[in-house]
């Protein structure tokens, strides 16, 4: 099954975890104290929220997430294929969970998000600087790919998700 991802960034985790537990008509998956998720069967959506945009709230970045191996790897065989500018971060952890990834950017410079969780961990990110330290800032890739010969503002070392 593949599962959309959307990840948001929001300056009110309890106002907004209130919000869209009422929009979703269920709580939270995972409540953290800086992030929520909601694994959704209907429709079939991983909605992540965190407090960890620095100051950016709104759509942090967009995925598909796969349950097996097979399908990452077919996804990633086709972004290859396309000639998509690909990050591949394989092995690694963010947003309290463990998982293998690749990023494609679209040429307006959203990353989209290509992953298989493995496992959940018991921090946002193992290995990340505190909270405040702006490395701790959600998923994205660090230094920027380009997307049709232009370089684009986005990192390429992740910082979580």
């Amino acid at each position: 099954m593949k599962r959309f991802h959307v990840h948001v960034h929001v300056t009110d985790l309890a106002q907004n975890v209130d919000f869209y537990s009422k929009m979703f008509g269920v709580q939270p998956s995972r409540l953290e104290a800086d992030y929520a998720k909601w694994m959704l069967d209907e429709p079939a959506v991983n909605f992540a929220i965190s407090t960890r945009g620095h100051g950016h709230t709104g759509v942090d970045h967009l995925g598909i997430q796969v349950d097996n191996e097979a399908d990452l790897q077919a996804m990633k065989a086709q972004a290859q294929a396309a000639d998509l500018s690909l990050i591949d971060e394989g092995a690694t952890t963010c947003c309290y969970a463990r998982s293998d990834k690749h990023w494609v950017v679209d040429p307006q410079g959203l990353p989209w998000e290509h992953f298989q969780t493995l496992g959940n961990i018991p921090v946002f990110r193992e290995g990340e600087p505190a909270q405040g330290d702006e490395a701790g800032a959600c998923c994205t890739p660090t230094v920027a790919p380009k997307v049709t010969g232009k370089p684009i503002g986005i990192p390429v070392k992740s910082s979580c998700c």
